[in-house]
């Protein structure tokens, strides 16, 4: 083939136009809200969208933008009052929920409502993220660095002149300011925020309604779990961020979402407005068979044995529950999905589709000019030899994060090797002092959320998954030795248990006593630890032998991924692309669709609470509905939120979204909020690597059922009046305020059309 296009390279251009692979599929992508008006705004309204570009993003004026939020450092968060209301999903505030939770107030298992304001819980550390303006910087950024400095100079300078950029644009505001990378660095872009952090619990429903179906249904569809949770933002007298004050009050937005009560109906089209964290939807073969076969399977084996201990311990005892409650959830998100992922992978034949298309762009780059040749000739061959060098540095990284530092008692003693290595450079008192002050309050936060006997048997369970997983090469000395030592589970066993009976850093006052120790100057009281003992070859390891093999690869890998994709976008000119996710704000656009999980089997794009009571089962935690649930339910008391005789509950959508996502508004053509996203379906998991749009699919939580949960069951109607809701009974739908204009707008094309055709 090589030679033939190379004898007729007209024709061989022709035939390669032919083969490229299509523009983003239907309903794929992130997209840049900056970018809206030239990349997608046109593609949207022939979907179904009444609005503009500026209307979702503006900077002159309140658009949909302002009422996103990033909801602490991984979620999406919705303004839904002109009172600074903020829906997010349950799993995404379970953490706060949690802390205000204990045995005799169980709020995870009670749910939370405050009445009053005053009754509303602040949340230290939490904060909520508006998007002010984005800019693209590239220029700033990229402007003279030769195209073959290192990589490691490279993102020296450039992380130089991004802090630069940020620091100049907020320079004498309150906002603040970021640059990130996009399509691998070869663009860079501009974000100014504005962060609150005055952010308070107002209401959660009880865990069997807001994690209803549990693990079994995670990822799963048919769903029917009331994933939301309310909070409220607080702002200084002058509605700028101010730091927690009994005095502050409730911000008051630029834009806050009206909410539809008219429902969805198959094809209607939906946004998804949030901060997806991360996507890796150009990577090479190498990269994918990498998390196929490598990353994903060890990290899936890791979490299940760690996962059955803590479902165990904490089944038998409620301090337990409640102490792992968020751990759990985090650990088994994942977990699934990867599992998922794997399956999804396998099903797409991802890796030979990768490389059916790195065949055709081998065949692009040949038939081009010398230029062409220079740049992309030797891309594919570099990127497959660097993924192979990284493997066995993959599995290491894979390893030591997930089993050995799974064991929460390695991971502590390793959060003190900082005061070991200050009190044997002799720093000043004052600077030690600071330090182990600072590891005093985390070793009571720690302890706070943490079992002796539990952590034992993790440890016992993981440490050999550790020792055995890990190359040899990669694995320490200390470890090695244990390896040879213990060979069966119940030798692990008893290293464990005489582990935890020796080490000093079991328990709060004994790790204080350490502490106490360590101010003194006394290094010794730590190096002697056997806990600190295993942890410190374990990590000098890592350090030493795994992280400098695998980070060099991985830089390689960057630079040549970089260049890789400037030369997909020039081999598809034709084509939308759009960035990876990297936590900052997208869109992504589809319509509501049930899909085809197998043959066979079709689901529908809804679910109701008729659902709930089929699956309801109180022999099972996972599965147990509320009383007043079921009273509403058989009484058939559902206000305003019914439809057919039942209250909708979730619904399904085409929308591409990932981790991040959870909590982000999803709003109707009319900028109306007519859910709150938050999950995938377990068959479109792999969509983070590789999108397909017959069953990637995004489960939306009805805002009808979260109404009526607040109105209904709660009885917390106050909240209900504070929002503005739409599209009720006899109600007709608000016009969008662009309406008019797309109207007058195809008005005018028909016009022009009838003109030319005469």
């Amino acid at each position: 083939m090589t030679s033939f296009l190379s004898r007729f390279p007209r024709l061989g251009a022709l035939l390669l136009a032919l083969a490229l692979p299509l523009a983003a599929r239907a309903d794929e992508g992130m997209w840049l809200p900056l970018l809206l008006k030239q990349l997608n705004e046109a593609d949207m309204q022939q979907k179904g969208l009444k609005l503009t570009a500026e209307d979702i993003y503006s900077v002159n004026r309140g658009s949909l933008k302002d009422a996103v939020v990033q909801f602490g450092g991984g979620c999406t968060g919705e303004i839904i009052s002109n009172e600074g209301l903020l829906l997010t999903n349950h799993h995404c505030g379970y953490g706060q929920i949690q802390q205000h939770s204990s045995v005799e107030n169980d709020y995870l298992t009670k749910g939370y409502w405050a009445m009053t304001r005053g009754q509303e819980l602040p949340n230290p550390g939490l904060t909520a993220t508006f998007i002010v303006r984005m800019e693209d910087v590239t220029g700033q950024v990229l402007q003279g660095i030769p195209a073959g400095v290192a990589e490691a100079e490279r993102e020296k300078t450039v992380l130089q002149r991004s802090a630069q950029v940020a620091q100049q644009a907020v320079q004498g505001t309150h906002y603040k300011a970021f640059v990130r990378p996009m399509f691998g660095g070869n663009e860079y872009y501009l974000f100014v925020t504005e962060v609150f952090e005055d952010i308070r619990l107002v209401g959660a429903p009880p865990e069997s309604i807001g994690k209803f179906g549990g693990d079994t249904d995670n990822w799963a569809w048919p769903r029917h779990t009331g994933d939301f949770s309310l909070f409220r933002i607080y702002a200084g007298p002058d509605n700028k961020p101010a730091p927690y004050s009994k005095d502050n009050k409730p911000y008051q937005p630029r834009h806050s979402l009206p909410i539809s009560l008219a429902g969805v109906q198959p094809g209607d089209f939906t946004l998804v407005f949030g901060f997806p964290g991360r996507t890796t939807e150009y990577l090479t073969s190498w990269g994918v068979d990498e998390i196929y076969a490598v990353s994903d399977p060890a990290r899936v084996k890791v979490r299940d044995a760690k996962l059955r201990i803590l479902n165990e311990d904490m089944q038998a005892s409620d301090k337990v529950r409640i102490q792992y409650a968020a751990k759990y959830a985090s650990l088994a998100n994942y977990w699934k999905k990867w599992i998922g992922e794997m399956r999804g992978l396998k099903r797409l034949g991802a890796t030979a589709r990768k490389q059916q298309q790195e065949t055709q762009f081998r065949a692009w780059v040949a038939a081009g000019d010398p230029t062409r040749k220079a740049a992309y000739g030797q891309i594919l061959d570099q990127l497959e030899q660097q993924y192979r060098l990284v493997r066995p540095y993959v599995l290491a990284r894979d390893y030591t994060t997930e089993a050995a530092l799974g064991v929460e008692l390695v991971a502590y003693a390793n959060s003190l090797q900082n005061l070991v290595d200050l009190i044997q450079a002799k720093a000043p008192q004052p600077e030690l002092a600071t330090a182990v002050e600072k590891a005093r309050r985390g070793t009571s936060n720690f302890f706070r959320n943490y079992s002796v006997s539990t952590d034992q048997k993790v440890a016992a369970a993981l440490l050999p998954l550790y020792a055995d997983g890990t190359p040899a090469e990669l694995l320490p000395e200390y470890v090695q030795n244990l390896r040879r030592q213990h060979t069966t589970p119940a030798a692990w066993a008893r290293f464990a248990a005489e582990l935890y009976q020796r080490s000093r850093l079991t328990s709060d006052a004994s790790a204080q006593r350490v502490l106490d120790e360590l101010l003194k100057g006394n290094a010794q009281a730590l190096l002697a630890d056997p806990a600190y003992q295993l942890a410190a070859p374990i990590v000098a390891t890592y350090r030493q032998k795994v992280l400098p093999a695998y980070s060099a690869a991985q830089d390689q890998i960057t630079l040549l991924q970089r260049t890789y994709l400037a030369g997909l976008r020039q081999w598809q000119p034709e084509r939308k692309f759009y960035p990876d996710a990297n936590s900052t704000l997208r869109v992504a656009y589809g319509q509501v669709a049930g899909y085809q999980p197998a043959d066979g089997v079709q689901y529908a794009y809804y679910t109701t609470l008729d659902g709930i009571m089929e699956k309801a089962d109180p022999t099972n935690p996972e599965f147990q509905v509320p009383a007043r649930l079921v009273e509403l339910y058989n009484n058939k008391d559902y206000g305003p939120y019914a439809h057919n005789g039942t209250v909708p509950v979730a619904f399904t959508a085409t929308n591409h979204t990932t981790g991040g996502n959870s909590g982000s508004p999803v709003i109707n053509g009319r900028g109306e909020l007519i859910g709150t996203n938050f999950d995938r379906n377990w068959e479109g998991t792999m969509s983070d690597i590789m999108y397909d749009p017959d069953r990637v699919r995004n489960i939306t939580l009805d805002v009808r059922y979260m109404l009526f949960v607040v109105d209904k069951v709660a009885g917390a109607g106050h909240l209900v009046k504070e929002m503005k809701l739409v599209g009720l009974p006899g109600q007709p739908a608000e016009t969008a305020p662009a309406d008019k204009k797309i109207k007058k707008q195809k008005v005018k094309v028909k016009r022009e059309k009838a003109a030319v055709a005469q």
